[in-house]
């Protein structure tokens, strides 16, 4: 700006401001020659000149104003040149030569004359104006130079369907007035007499300010000042004449009335631009809006699956066993439960997360705004490893889960037969210790020695028939401690008790063997016959026990090939039954024939057989007994091949379901694979295509469930393996979660690339040849290429590329640097190469045009020209603005625009 202070010390300005711009060079001889009508002659006319002048220093003051100073007398003000030069200034925004400092007639002269050869350097021909006359205070050539300045700055670029100046501003206003009654404007003085087409202006742009059918033709004083008055208060346009100048004159001064209007112009042209420019930042902000909208939605979604997972994975992670098999069996139940009705629901959240995620990416990308970077810990690789670790928590969990199961059916199946074992020892054992402490021998006969020693024989061979059954039970005992049976500690307790008494009864037994030894020699009389019988019926009445025992040993089989070797084996058993029968006859034949020998030498016997305790009624008894339990263990061994064949059915069943399912499911992904690739038809086309597609998947559903239900029979079952299929329901069920993941992302990319193609208005033609091109590079047909494949295709497209070009374009298809650029990247930068955006320079030349061209903008000015809701979006979201032509409240809406795009947009 000019120096004015130093020029002149009794002028103190304020800082310049660009006022309607300077505009083309333009030629002014074409509208100068038809307004060389302010002929002097004219100007003579007294009213004519005191509109001019009330008009003209009105105008002059209203732009210097803005510089802080103004004008009183328009021949006297402007004759040292120096607010002449700074109206020129404030009205084109550009500087002009330094004024001189001095305050002679030639100082004043030469400051004049850079006014008047600045605006001649704005082609305007300047006719018999000289800066002597200006500087002597011409009234006539003032005026004429003021008019020729409005003319040039303020009615020359006003343009309505290629006419300029004149007829531009009457055909403005011809246009804007035509739907009011008892206003025809013709011309700029006679048609604005009554003050109705004034009126009519502010009516058309701002009605709330003009009551206009209150108005009457016949009150033209009234009208004006109405006009003048509303214009003054809400449209900053001072007043420029008094009523009374316009209605007492026959013919207004057409210049004054021109210089009035083309003020309204300005004004409202201006609101045009503050309208034009509050859409565009209106847009911008509601594109801003829902991003964020969807950004919190997908922080909200991202979070909730994020603390699902890790409440779920500690619960997979918890492999401490139970003590029960119920216990155990509700674990598996409550992990069924979790597969088929928790999970499930999961898996659709996270495939619809990553879904949301490309959709909101792809809108931003179309609207020129930076990435979205959810915060910490929730971007969709955080949720992808957390669902890894979940899966990998999952895995194996089942397997542990039967594995226990398992476990816990051998233990109660090892602790049921310790007790069964340890039942019989211990009723074996009852009264043996006592039995063994007897000191019958002392009183008894010789005869009654050798048979207590011969019954000592016979129960040594007892005893020793017993020692295969007590290791049998510490075996078990050591089993059930290596297997970590709950119960342990009494299992333990009650085999320590057996063994203990096992070795008492050693010991008592070797120590009445020397007592009797020692008095055999007295005793010679043997009963040979009873003791046979003795040594004969205490082994087998021992076979007999264990083969009760056998027979009502318990059992477990898994496979149908188990059962079939435990029938075996009782049928081998069943064999030797004869043999055992004919044993059975003997022993009692021996007892038959001492009965014989006694009664024919007429010996009375005592009863009992004095050397075991084992007479022919207990072996009846047992033998008996082993010939009931026969049949009971053929119909026990029956009843579990019927079981093992019915689970070998439902093997087969689960394998012909499964193996018919799992294969459909790999042809599925293959076919998807293909479809993503190629080119049918429109987008909406493939859509449509794809969506069909999905409908028959979901339709296939059913196959699955029942492949479920056949599961749950086959696990209720206890069926652990299945040599008839490869495919277990965990391959089946991540097959079928990633078929209906991989189809809903192909889905969404298709959604997007339409998205793509309607926001940057791409046609169906470019799409497909987009789609052609990359087919065409994309080598391995992946949907994704490496970088040498994508150069290719830029090149083909024609790119001239650099590495340095290059390396810009990768960064901006491939952020992650993962190596690979998809087709939705590719198209993405096609359509931004090809397609133009809102930008964050425009969106600051907005505000500008709203702030009034200052650098700063108001919670006010933003209220004002801003719909509610996103006024307070700004005002919430605006810096305080720190340049040094700030204001109290000003707000910074350039780094704010700025940000709505990021950094790289500037």
């Amino acid at each position: 700006m000019v120096d004015y202070h130093a020029a002149n010390q009794s002028y103190q300005y304020g800082p310049s401001s660009a006022g309607n711009g300077a505009g083309g060079g333009g030629s002014m001889g074409d509208y100068m020659a038809q307004e060389d009508d302010w002929d002097r002659d004219l100007l003579l006319d007294p009213a004519w000149e005191k509109q001019q002048r009330k008009t003209f220093t009105a105008w002059c003051n209203s732009h210097l104003r803005k510089a802080g100073t103004q004008i009183e007398n328009i021949d006297e003000d402007f004759r040292d040149g120096l607010k002449l030069m700074l109206l020129l200034e404030v009205i084109s925004g550009e500087r002009l030569p330094k004024p001189e400092r001095g305050k002679m007639r030639v100082h004043k002269i030469n400051n004049v004359n850079k006014a008047l050869d600045f605006i001649a350097s704005k082609g305007v021909k300047l006719v018999s104006i000289g800066a002597e006359e200006i500087v002597d205070g011409n009234a006539k050539m003032t005026l004429g130079m003021i008019w020729t300045i409005i003319l040039r700055f303020a009615i020359q670029d006003i343009s309505v369907e290629e006419t300029s100046a004149k007829e531009g501003l009457l055909l403005w206003c011809q246009r804007k007035t035509a739907p009011y009654k008892n206003v025809n404007v013709q011309n700029f003085h006679i048609s604005w007499k009554d003050g109705l087409a004034f009126n009519a202006l502010i009516h058309r742009h701002r009605p709330e300010l003009i009551e206009y059918d209150k108005l009457r033709k016949d009150d033209p004083v009234t009208n004006l000042n109405n006009a003048f008055e509303v214009a003054e208060k809400y449209l900053d346009i001072p007043k420029m004449l008094d009523a009374e100048d316009i209605v007492n004159t026959a013919r207004p001064d057409e210049k004054a009335i021109m210089t009035y209007v083309s003020s309204f112009y300005h004004a409202f042209s201006g609101a045009q631009k503050a309208e034009t420019a509050a859409n565009r930042i209106c847009k911008v902000l509601a594109v801003n809006q829902e991003n964020e909208h969807l950004m919190e939605d997908y922080e909200r979604l991202a979070s909730d699956l994020l603390e699902w997972i890790r409440r779920t994975i500690p619960w997979l992670e918890d492999r401490v066993p139970q003590k029960t098999i119920q216990e155990m069996q509700q674990k598996l139940e409550d992990f069924r439960d979790y597969r088929r009705v928790h999970k499930p629901p999961k898996v659709q959240e996270k495939c619809q997360l990553e879904i949301n995620f490309n959709t909101l990416q792809t809108k931003l990308r179309l609207s020129n705004r930076p990435a979205f970077m959810p915060s910490e810990g929730r971007m969709v690789s955080d949720i992808n490893n957390c669902w890894q670790h979940l899966e990998q928590a999952e895995k194996g969990y089942e397997e542990w889960l039967l594995n226990e199961i398992r476990r816990l059916e051998r233990l109660d199946h090892l602790a049921e037969k310790f007790r069964q074992k340890a039942s019989i020892h211990e009723a074996w054992t009852d009264g043996k210790e006592a039995m063994l402490k007897h000191r019958d021998y002392e009183t008894a006969t010789l005869s009654d020695i050798k048979a207590l020693i011969r019954k000592h024989e016979a129960f040594e061979s007892d005893l020793a028939a017993h020692q295969d059954r007590v290791e049998q039970i510490a075996a078990i005992a050591q089993e059930l401690n290596e297997l970590d049976y709950y119960d342990s500690h009494n299992v333990n307790t009650r085999c320590q008790k057996i063994c203990d008494q096992w070795d008492a009864l050693g010991s008592l037994t070797h120590s009445r063997r020397e007592a009797l030894e020692k008095t055999e020699k007295q005793l010679e009389t043997i009963d040979q016959l009873h003791l046979e019988y003795a040594k004969r019926a205490a082994p087998f009445n021992n076979w007999m026990e264990s083969a009760m025992e056998d027979l009502q040993d318990m059992f477990i089989v898994h496979t149908i090939e188990e059962i079939e070797g435990l029938i075996s084996a009782h049928d081998q058993f069943k064999s030797t039954l004869p043999d055992a029968d004919r044993e059975r006859e003997a022993i009692l034949a021996i007892h038959k024939e001492a009965q014989r020998i006694a009664e024919s030498n007429h010996i009375k016997l005592s009863g009992s057989n004095p050397y075991t305790t084992v007479t022919p009624q207990i072996i009846n008894s047992k033998w008996e007994k082993v010939q009931q339990l026969v049949p009971k263990r053929d119909h026990a061994l029956l009843e579990e091949q019927s079981k093992q064949q019915s689970n070998e059915h439902l093997r087969r069943q689960f394998a012909s379901q499964a193996n018919i399912v799992g294969p459909w499911i790999q042809t599925k992904m293959e076919e998807i694979g293909r479809i993503s690739i190629e080119m049918n038809g429109t987008l909406e086309d493939q859509l449509s295509h794809l969506k069909q597609y999905e409908r028959s998947i979901v339709d296939y559903k059913p196959n699955l469930d029942l492949l479920e239900q056949q599961h749950q029979l086959i696990q209720e079952a206890l069926i652990f393996d299945n040599k008839h299929t490869n495919y277990t329901m965990e391959h089946i069920r991540v097959g079928w979660e990633q078929l209906l993941t991989t189809i809903a992302r192909t889905i969404n990319e298709v959604e997007n690339q339409i998205l793509t193609r309607d926001a940057k208005g791409i046609s169906q033609e470019q799409m497909q040849e987009f789609r052609a091109s990359f087919n065409h590079f994309d080598k391995k047909q992946t949907g994704s290429m490496d970088s040498d494949d994508f150069r290719a295709l830029l090149i083909s497209t024609g790119y001239s590329l650099g590495d340095a070009e290059f390396n810009r374009i990768m960064s901006v298809v491939d952020p992650n640097h993962s190596g690979l650029v998809t087709f939705q990247a590719f198209i993405d930068f096609m359509s931004r190469e090809t397609t133009d955006t809102d930008t964050a320079d425009q969106v600051i030349a907005s505000f500008k045009v709203l702030a009034g061209d200052k650098n700063f903008i108001t919670a006010e000015e933003l209220r004002r020209e801003l719909p509610p809701d996103q006024a307070e979006y700004c005002i919430a979201r605006m810096a305080p603005y720190q340049g040094p032509d700030a204001a109290p409240g000003a707000l910074d809406y350039k780094s704010f625009s700025t940000a709505l795009y990021g950094e790289s947009d500037l």
